[in-house]
């Protein structure tokens, strides 16, 4: 049963990127090892979305490691069935830290029996474009579960999650795959488990800056951070990296909301002015604000076809199918102009 729902979601979430994001955009889909266990490691930019994207479009299942205070509640039957794996930090208390031992022997042999695993390097998700320092967490366990399976291919994978915009829906998305490392090629017999270790890191953290728009926090950043918009974002990742980097004054620039637009925009709220306010409601509970696309996108996936469901039979009820089937259009086609006015 868990199998079938874990794909189930699968593919419902790989077709709803489709609708979420403008574009989706996959580069380097070819990359991903097709014969050994792959340790995946994205940059984190967007709370529980990133994992989902993530375990959406990858080829097969994959394990997720996952924060623990998530775990142990009424949610917990999906968390299995969704694969994930609690991550136990300092935060949780210092002896809870002794249960990692027996969740990293499960990736271990995971990694071993060719699976895919996700981790995320950087340690804690954030809003901004450029990659922060990474942990040592991916490393070490990519080193060590190639130590205990000696004789199998273990890698790790750069992945570049490069938002369109980090709040607003209908973005385009690229997701980037980059170059894999095979983990036994960067194992040497010369140096420390901790050099090693090192130099994996430090080598990931270079594969994942290619796979990422704006990979650098520079004192130009924030200026580049605006020419990332509805229209730049329509050229190929390589090009728009490139010019970002060496000339981005020639690009657009992000458009501020004016009078008018915003205007329109509350107008063609009115349809759905009741799932969007639930859903404001609902992103109000947050104060990371990281959570807001994630938030938006859970909402999109489930609640407001529900809405329009429930509506939409009632209507069909008292007015009948063609005042029903004129509902759903004038409802999501507003939806869809309201969020090209307010990506700018």
């Amino acid at each position: 049963m868990k199998n079938i729902f874990y794909f189930t979601i699968k593919y419902l979430l790989r077709y709803y990127n489709q609708i979420y994001f403008r574009k989706v955009v996959v580069y380097g889909y070819e990359n991903i090892p097709k014969n050994g266990g792959v340790l995946f490691s994205p940059n984190h930019q967007g709370a529980f979305l990133d994992p989902l994207l993530i375990g959406s479009m990858t080829p097969k299942k994959i394990t997720s490691l996952t924060r623990s205070d998530v775990f142990g509640g009424p949610l917990q039957w999906f968390l299995d069935a969704f694969q994930m794996l609690p991550v136990y930090r300092i935060r949780n208390g210092y002896s809870n830290l002794k249960k990692n031992n027996a969740i990293f022997e499960k990736c271990f042999v995971l990694l071993g029996s060719g699976k895919f695993l996700l981790m995320f390097s950087e340690g804690g998700h954030h809003d901004e474009y450029f990659l922060k320092r990474l942990s040592k967490g991916s490393s070490r366990l990519a080193l060590q579960a190639q130590l205990k399976n000696p004789n199998k291919k273990i890698y790790l994978q750069p992945v570049g999650i490069n938002y369109g915009h980090h709040k607003q829906a209908r973005c385009t998305l690229h997701l980037v795959y980059g170059k894999p490392m095979l983990v036994s090629q960067f194992i040497s017999d010369k140096h420390t488990e901790a050099e090693n270790i090192n130099t994996l890191r430090l080598e990931l953290q270079d594969r994942m800056r290619d796979c990422l728009w704006l990979p650098d926090n520079t004192e130009e950043y924030p200026f580049q951070k605006e020419c990332i918009n509805r229209r730049t974002t329509s050229m190929e990742f390589e090009p728009l990296k490139q010019i970002l980097s060496s000339d981005y004054k020639q690009l657009p620039r992000r458009r501020k909301l004016n009078a008018s637009r915003t205007f329109l925009s509350h107008l063609l709220s009115i349809p759905n002015l009741i799932p969007l306010l639930i859903t404001r409601k609902v992103i109000g509970k947050f104060d990371d604000v990281v959570f807001v696309s994630s938030m938006k996108y859970a909402m999109g996936v489930f609640f407001f076809p529900l809405w329009w469901l429930v509506t939409a039979i009632l209507i069909a009820y008292g007015f009948g199918n063609s005042v029903m089937t004129l509902y759903l259009l004038v409802c999501i086609s507003s939806l869809l102009l309201r969020q090209r006015i307010l990506l700018s």
